[in-house]
């Protein structure tokens, strides 16, 4: 407010720069409220899932959790005496896809050279061996051929529903939407867990200081246990 003295218009008291300070740090911790809520929203569903998940993947073995159902086919897949030489395992991934019907899955394939391997207590060489991956979150296809066989084995697993929540928790065989989806999730955990620190310090300094050095010890130790692994 501005005060009238003879005649003349005083100006009302300016806030001090301890009072503007002040202001502009009570409008930051709502600003991080708002974040914290609104991240905390779209974080809750999806955050509940792979925080369950999470859980029942740690502890897997314990709980002896079916993550695969109790059939799992394996055969022998014949190549057909038409069949053209495969001299690449590109070529031989696109006969398997056309074949078994997997283009939606997706591949992953590893060549290893031929090699000499210990078997009974002397050495053999061994072909060449092609391995192939084909994954969606509800199933897995496994195939394995060794240069110059006539045949090629498959194995195909099948998720239980626990065990597709599993195969979405770690992005086995998704989209690229369903990777970017869970970056937002996982970016979502690092603003809640950056938001709730700095809402708790309240912009003190000392308690800034606190966490800084909480976070620098964290980071030391997980450094020293990276390097020493």
């Amino acid at each position: 407010m501005s005060a009238v003295i003879e005649g003349r218009i005083e100006p009302a008291h300016q806030p001090t720069s301890a009072q503007r300070a002040h202001r502009r740090r009570v409008l930051f911790v709502r600003w991080l409220r708002k974040i914290h809520l609104y991240v905390g929203l779209w974080g809750a569903m999806l955050g509940f899932v792979f925080g369950a998940t999470g859980i029942l993947m740690n502890h897997r073995a314990i709980l002896k959790i079916p993550v695969e159902k109790a059939v799992q086919k394996s055969a022998q897949l014949a190549l057909p005496e038409a069949a053209p030489r495969f001299d690449k395992p590109e070529e031989m991934a696109r006969w398997l896809q056309a074949e078994l019907k997997l283009e939606s899955l997706g591949l992953r394939s590893k060549a290893e050279p031929s090699r000499k391997v210990t078997w009974a207590d002397r050495e053999v060489q061994q072909p060449a061996r092609w391995s192939f991956n084909f994954n969606s979150p509800h199933k897995s296809v496994n195939a394995e051929y060794f240069v110059g066989n006539r045949y090629v084995k498959v194995e195909t697993q099948d998720a239980t529903p626990l065990g597709l929540l599993m195969r979405l928790h770690a992005s086995t065989g998704v989209t690229v939407f369903w990777v970017l989806l869970a970056d937002t999730i996982g970016a979502g955990m690092v603003v809640l867990s950056v938001t709730g620190l700095l809402l708790w310090s309240r912009l003190n300094p000392i308690r800034l200081s606190t966490v800084a050095v909480s976070l620098s010890a964290l980071g030391a130790g997980v450094w020293f246990v990276w390097a020493t692994a």
